[in-house]
């Protein structure tokens, strides 16, 4: 009997970490470059098959590379500046959630975009 309600404490005090925006963020900031990894990989990798011989997809890639990057650590950076009396803070749930929405259109969205921009190009010449 009391290992089963040493079991059910140690998992009820797991489900309840403490609020910390900080560490949050900085999850969504890896798990949104796995994302945008994946798609970066297949979807400029089909421009990239393409038989028309264009550099623009390899050029897309450094795009991406250069683009992601600053932008994550923009992120990082403004969420690791709050001190521990901030991290937890449950007014900052707006913000986390505009800064979480614009990472992962981010994530998602550039790969698409620029491909669809590189495609565009090479139909037009």
């Amino acid at each position: 009997m009391a290992k089963a309600w040493h079991r059910a404490e140690t998992a009820d005090h797991t489900a309840h970490k403490p609020l910390d925006w900080r560490k949050r963020m900085s999850d969504h900031i890896a798990y949104a470059l796995l994302a945008y990894t994946g798609l970066q990989i297949f979807v400029t990798m089909g421009a990239l098959n393409a038989k028309s011989g264009s550099l623009l997809p390899y050029f897309a890639l450094v795009v991406l590379v250069a683009a992601i990057i600053p932008a994550c650590r923009r992120f990082e950076r403004r969420w690791d500046s709050f001190g521990d009396e901030h991290a937890a803070d449950p007014a900052l749930r707006g913000y986390f959630r505009r800064d979480q929405a614009f990472l992962w259109l981010l994530a998602i969205g550039l790969p698409f975009l620029l491909t669809g921009i590189i495609i565009g190009i090479e139909r037009l010449t």
